[in-house]
């Protein structure tokens, strides 16, 4: 893997494809590979340089392909492995990689390894899994009898009972996704063995799920209690355990080693901090290229969680994101983002998608692209998708949403203000169909789409953007073409300007003579952010504006207006 300081995928730009709702081919109101392949030219047209394909593996779909049943099948509804081979051959002759999700904490409870597991306390695969016996004192079915107290994210406990055997797995998501025991050398060469199984048919690398839960503390122990219900914090116990590290460095080796080619990896770490992410994305420790992070989109995230959405306070999440800008800025590196299949439309969560939809959408772009770190554009976003009205919860489909709602329901809450929070958080917002065009169904399919399309796609659609110079879509073209253009993007370093304004964004980017200025106002109301002097109109090779006013040492910006300036 290449590991210097001018690493490719410094200047590169990753497109998340949810494969569910990106293009149907067949009819039949899912995605598809070969409505994929169909639709690669936009991405090409786009300028991005790599594709993430989220889980196409033969699944039982409890978790939307998160579950796996066979991680060297293509599940049916996606297509074949032919047609899976063919979408990697077109993506290479644009001269774009494509970037698996591999999911590898867990598999699903119907996978051949898990069935074996379950078959008896004395299958030869039993270990391939976290399996205990009820608590001491209880019998296994009590309430209270589960091995620890840990919660599922998906709400309920953490462990499941399997009655033929009287013991319970831990699931730390669905029941249908039971944990590997990655404590177990021979899950781990499995694990290697069929990643450079992917790596032999063309993959150009792996975007890791959760993978900094792989590592669990043996002794399983009780967490602290939140007060809930008696359900634990189990996070501290599974969280970059104590041999995340180690088994990172190994599958680098057994995976990559001596293997050419230029590859990406990067980890979803959900709790990392800034000092965990510098040692795995440091160069010389050889574990992953880049992590996502979470700290930035908890941040609007009210004292009941993420479905108790407040308000986004901007002067935190510069604090965030400079923190780690600065942290990653001589070792390590960042991966910059706002949407992805798990998080609501940034339109929406951060920006005015009423009145300033254009404004907001392109000058979030702006901001986000211009850091230090590689961009992942996610499905939509370079249109300004919108999150969806849903009507009620009959209307979504993601587990998460339809799980929480039952239990805050249950336990009492008021049934409106639980609708509220998942409209504005919930995952099915990033799930609606890519809207291509203004016709029925935004021309993602001929048939029934297995999650409703947004009704606004009949303006909001990529027909009507490509053609239009101040539309969402060209002005990320922009954005991408700036990467590619300046090394001062990919490589300069970073200063954060007015940190304590609560809606100007600014920051400086500099590289040798080179210095490249961001100024944006994130906000409903004009306003005048002061520059150096030396700064003028002349210097803006980007705007989402028509008339940038810059000039005398400020700039005066529009609602939502951003500029980028070169010199």
């Amino acid at each position: 893997m290449t590991h210097d300081r001018t690493a490719w995928w410094q200047s590169a730009v990753v497109y998340q494809v949810y494969p569910r709702s990106f293009a149907d081919s067949d009819g039949d109101g899912v995605g598809d590979l070969r409505g994929i392949t169909a639709r690669l030219g936009h991405l090409q047209r786009l300028g991005v340089d790599v594709v993430w394909l989220s889980p196409v593996y033969a699944s039982p779909q409890a978790d939307n392909g998160y579950d796996i049943s066979d991680y060297r099948a293509i599940d049916p509804s996606f297509g074949t492995l032919d047609d899976f081979d063919a979408l990697v051959a077109d993506l290479h002759a644009r001269g774009m990689k494509l970037v698996m999700d591999l999911v590898v904490n867990h598999t699903s409870d119907e996978h051949p390894w898990f069935v074996e597991s379950r078959s008896s306390r004395d299958a030869p695969k039993r270990d391939w899994y976290w399996w205990r016996p009820p608590r001491e004192g209880f019998e296994a079915g009590q309430p209270g009898a589960e091995p620890t107290n840990w919660g599922s994210f998906f709400s309920g406990p953490a462990w499941h009972l399997d009655e033929a055997t009287g013991e319970y797995y831990l699931h730390l998501f669905d029941r249908k996704q039971p944990d590997l025991n990655w404590e177990n050398p021979e899950v781990r060469e499995a694990v290697y063995d069929m990643m450079r199984w992917w790596l032999d048919r063309g993959v150009d690398g792996f975007r890791m799920d959760v993978v900094n839960f792989i590592s669990k503390d043996p002794a399983l122990p009780d967490g602290a209690t939140t007060g809930v219900g008696g359900v634990g914090d189990g996070f501290p116990h599974f969280a970059t355990g104590p041999r995340v590290h180690e088994y990172l460095q190994e599958m680098h080796r057994e995976v990559f080693g001596g293997r050419e080619g230029d590859f990406l990896t990067v980890g979803e770490m959900p709790g990392v901090t800034w000092q965990d992410a510098v040692l795995f994305t440091d160069p010389a420790r050889r574990e992953v290229d880049m992590v996502f992070q979470f700290e930035h989109v908890s941040l609007d995230h009210g004292p009941g969680g993420k479905f108790d959405p407040r308000p986004l306070d901007l002067r935190l999440l510069k604090a965030s994101l400079g923190r780690w800008q600065t942290a990653l800025g001589e070792v390590g590196w960042n991966s910059l983002y706002w949407n992805n299949h798990d998080q609501p439309r940034v339109v929406s969560r951060f920006g005015d998608d009423d009145r300033w939809w254009r404004e907001s959408a392109t000058a979030l772009a702006t901001v986000l692209h211009l850091h230090r770190g590689t961009p992942y554009v996610y499905q939509g976003e370079e249109l300004g998708m919108t999150n969806a009205p849903f009507a009620s919860v009959e209307d979504m489909r993601d587990v998460e949403s339809v799980n929480h709602h039952r239990e805050a329901v249950a336990a009492g809450a008021d049934p409106e203000v639980v609708l509220r929070g998942l409209r504005a958080m919930g995952r099915d917002n990033a799930r609606t169909p890519v809207q291509w065009d203004g016709t029925p169904n935004a021309g993602f399919t001929s048939g029934e789409p297995w999650l409703a399309v947004n009704p606004n796609h009949t303006w909001l659609n990529a027909a009507a953007q490509y053609d239009d110079p101040r539309s969402v879509f060209n002005h990320y073209r922009r954005l991408i073409a700036l990467r590619h253009e300046h090394p001062v993007v990919a490589v300069g370093d970073f200063r954060m300007l007015h940190p304590d304004d609560p809606a100007l964004y600014c920051y400086e980017r500099t590289l040798g003579e080179r210095r490249l200025l961001v100024v944006a106002n994130l906000g409903g109301e004009p306003r005048t952010a002061g520059l150096e002097p030396g700064w003028d109109a002349g210097h803006v090779v980007l705007a989402n504006s028509d008339e940038p006013r810059v000039a005398d040492g400020h700039a005066e910006l529009g609602p939502w207006e951003a500029l980028v300036l070169l010199r």
